[in-house]
C-alpha cells in the first residue's frame, strides 16, 4: 500500500490515493500504520476516495480504528495532496465526508499548495441524545469528569468547549478520557480546552475522540469559534493558537464558518501488509 504522511498544524494522519490502491480493513489498518513505535505514527489514516456527489470523497479512521465523520486538518491536507498530485488542476474543489459536502480553495504557489480554506458550513444541531441546556450548556457529573461546564457545539462531529484560565495547566490528558466517554455523551465527543487571550485571539488543546490528545483540532477550533461568539466571550473572528501551529477561523455573517490554515506533505512511502502490531 503506497501512502502519504501529511500533517495540518501538526495533526498528522496518514493518506492513502484509493483512487489507485485498495484497502480491505482499513479500520485495522488504521491502528497498524497509527502506532507511533511499531507504525508509520499518525492520528489515524485518511483515504482519498471517489465521490458520485463531489470531486473527491474523504474516509477517516482515527488511531484507535473508529471511523470518524470529519477532520478539518486532515480535508485541508486532502486538497494539497489532489493538486499536488495532479488529481486535480481546480483551485476550489468539493469533499465529500461523513459530516456533509465540504467546499476548499486551495491557495497554491509556484505549483504547489501552502494553505487552504475550508467552508465548514453552519454549525449543526446538536445530536438530541446528548444533555443540554436551553443555553447551549453541559454539565459534566463532578464524579467522573470534575464537574467541567462548556458549550456542545457540532461541526459535523461534536465537540465540548471548555473556557480555561491556562490551556498550560488544563488536564487535557486526565479529564479528557473522561469526558469524551462521559455518558452524557453517547457517540463520544472531541473536548477543547480553551484560553481566551483578547477578542480575536485564543490558545486551544484538544483531546480528540479516538486518537488522544492532538497537535491541532480545525473542526475543534471553528466548535471553539461558534461557542464564544455565541456567549460573547470573544468575535466571531479568530486566531487559535494550538500546540501544532495557527488556524485562522471566522463565523460569517451568513451563518457559516469559514477555516484558513496549513497543508504539509512530510513524506511518501509504502506499507506491506505483513506489517502488523508486535510483528
Amino acid at each position: 500500500m503506497r501512502f502519504t504522511k501529511m500533517h495540518g498544524a501538526g495533526n498528522d494522519y496518514v493518506y492513502v490515493d484509493a483512487f489507485r490502491e485498495k484497502v480491505p480493513d482499513p479500520a485495522a489498518t488504521a491502528v497498524a500504520v497509527s502506532d507511533r513505535h511499531t507504525g508509520i505514527g499518525s492520528d489515524g489514516l485518511i483515504l482519498i476516495a471517489p465521490s458520485k456527489t463531489a470531486d473527491f470523497r474523504m474516509l477517516m479512521f482515527n488511531a484507535d480504528g473508529s471511523q470518524g465523520l470529519m477532520c478539518g486538518n486532515g480535508i485541508r491536507c486532502i486538497g494539497k495532496y489532489v493538486y499536488d498530485h495532479k488529481l486535480t488542476r481546480k483551485k476550489e474543489i468539493t469533499v465529500e465526508t461523513g459530516g456533509g459536502t465540504v467546499s476548499l480553495v486551495l491557495h497554491a504557489k509556484n505549483g504547489k499548495v501552502g494553505r487552504v480554506t475550508v467552508d465548514m458550513g453552519a454549525p449543526r444541531p446538536v445530536p438530541p441524545a446528548f444533555h443540554v441546556r436551553a443555553d447551549g450548556k453541559a454539565d459534566v457529573l463532578p464524579e467522573r469528569c470534575g464537574g467541567f461546564e462548556g458549550f456542545v457545539v457540532s461541526m459535523g462531529n461534536p465537540h465540548f468547549v471548555i473556557p480555561v484560565p491556562s490551556t498550560d495547566a488544563a488536564p487535557v490528558t486526565t479529564r479528557g478520557p473522561a469526558i469524551e466517554t462521559h455518558p452524557d455523551f453517547p457517540s463520544k465527543v472531541n473536548v477543547e480546552f480553551v484560553q481566551v487571550l483578547s477578542r480575536s485571539r485564543v490558545r486551544q488543546r484538544t483531546w480528540e475522540r479516538g486518537s488522544g490528545e492532538t497537535f491541532a483540532c480545525g473542526s475543534g477550533a471553528c466548535a471553539v469559534t461558534v461557542a464564544l461568539a455565541r456567549a460573547g466571550l470573544a468575535s466571531p473572528k479568530l486566531r487559535l493558537d494550538l500546540l501544532g501551529g495557527t488556524l485562522h477561523v471566522e463565523h460569517a455573517r451568513d451563518g457559516r464558518v469559514y477555516m484558513t490554515g496549513p497543508a504539509e506533505e512530510v513524506f511518501s512511502g509504502e506499507w506491506t501488509t505483513s506489517k502488523r502490531r508486535g510483528r
